[in-house]
Order: structure tokens, then sequence, then C-alpha cells
């Protein structure tokens, strides 16, 4: 099955596409979304889309940037744009970053049905085969540029873990690995992931600066994660409680210390 990204920040948009579409009958499948284009970059290495559905207007990275970003590091990724804007440099920006199709709000069944059918078309022909999930790429030799590599990637991630595009493709690339080979390199040289690792990083330095009375947003945008909302779920994915609570708990421990 081909599999679909729904990256747009109204819920109602990921709901109506998932309900008045029959993916099936395309081979496709809706594996995953998100809210912001900050959000799309740190999990599509996760998600793995062949087809991302993007809002154009978005908090934080818009749909442009985050297609810009993507096309650079995943070329064969088809992106189509939704816009409630019917402006021509959007098209024409859209165009120049190729953008599979550029559909305007509110969302028309037929139009969409009319644009997956044309790219089920495309995509049959450039792999007549779908995945059925994500695949594993032949490991690259490693040679001596590999030696204590997992090691070299933990001091970058240290260093880099501010920049809000920093993922495991845009890591490998500047190691000149591939995202695959790096991921297996990385757990089995670490034991952890390269994402738990990257989330570590941030949240490690996000947990020292609430210490300081930082408003939540200033602590997002210092570790790489300038979308809030999805700073509030990383945060309490790894503390296991809200920031609020967290620093809350510390200023309590503090006065009884």
């Amino acid at each position: 099955m081909y599999r679909v990204m729904i990256i747009d920040d109204e819920p109602a948009i990921y709901k109506l596409l998932t309900k008045m579409i029959d993916w099936p009958s395309y081979e496709m499948e809706v594996v995953g979304s998100a809210s912001s284009g900050i959000e799309a970059i740190n999990t599509i290495d996760e998600i793995q889309p062949d087809i991302c559905f993007v809002d154009i207007q978005m908090p934080f990275m818009d749909g442009i940037e985050f297609t810009r970003l993507a096309k650079s590091r995943y070329p064969d990724l088809s992106i189509i744009m939704l816009t409630a804007y019917d402006e021509f440099q959007y098209a024409r920006d859209c165009i120049g970053l190729g953008v599979f199709d550029y559909r305007l709000k509110p969302i028309e069944k037929a139009d969409i049905n009319q644009t997956l059918a044309r790219l089920y078309k495309v995509l049959k022909e450039k792999n007549p085969l779908p995945k059925e999930g994500p695949q594993e790429e032949q490991p690259i030799p490693d040679g001596e540029k590999g030696t204590n590599s997992a090691e070299r990637v933990k001091e970058y991630l240290q260093t880099t873990y501010f920049e809000p595009d920093l993922n495991l493709t845009k890591v490998a690339q500047a190691f000149g690995f591939n995202a695959s080979y790096l991921s297996r390199k990385f757990k089995n040289d670490t034991g952890e992931s390269f994402s738990d690792y990257l989330l570590k990083c941030r949240m490690e330095h996000a947990k020292r600066a609430a210490l300081t009375g930082k408003a939540m947003y200033l602590i997002a945008a210092e570790v790489g994660i300038p979308d809030p909302n999805y700073f509030s779920r990383c945060f309490k994915k790894y503390t296991g409680m809200a920031f609020s609570a967290y620093v809350a708990g510390e200023k309590k421990i503090d006065k009884e210390s």
C-alpha cells in the first residue's frame, strides 16, 4: 500500500480526508498526521510516507518551507498542497518545488479523487509493487568513515539539537550515510534509537531551562521545536508529566529543600 501522511493544523481536514476517500481503491492508506511542518519534519522518518497532503498556511513552518525541505531529502515524495488562497504566487511556488497538485479549500471530493487517480497512475508506472510498510535499505559499506560514527553522531546532535529541521535524514546526509543504515547502526551501537536520543537532547535542555522560569514557548524554540503544542506532547512523552506540572513540582522540591 502507498503510505499517506496528512499535514494540516485543522483537525477537521484530517477527519474529512480520512472519511471521504476510499483509500484502498487507490492502494493507499493514511498512516500518519502532523499539525505543523515542524512536527512533520520530526516524524516523517518514522512514518515514511509516499504521499503527503500539506496545508500551505501553517504556523512555525508553512507548507512551502516544509515542501522545500522534504523534497530536498525525499525526492520521490509526492506532495498535494491544500490552500484556502487562490493566488498565482502560491501556485508558481508549488510548481517550482515539484508539488504534484495544488487544491483549494474547501475540499471537494471529486477534485481529490481526480488528483488521486492521476497520482495512482503515476506511482504505478514508477513503482508497480507498492510498499507494504517501511522498507529497510541495504547498508552501505562502513569503512573507515564508520569508525565511532555513532559517537560522532551523538556529539553532533548535542550541538545541533536546537535546529528545527534536524532529523535522521538530514544527519545521515551530513555524515554520508543513508538514513536506514544510520538508524540501524545508531541503535546497535548505542542501544537507543536516533529519534529517542534526539528527543533526550532536546528535553534534557528543556528540563534545565524550565527551572529558570522561562515561558514554555521560549524554551520550545530554544530546543528546536517552536511549535508549542508539539513541544508539549514531546515533553510529556519524555518526562511523563505536563510542562506546567513539571515546573510546579520542581518549585515545590526547591521550597522543601
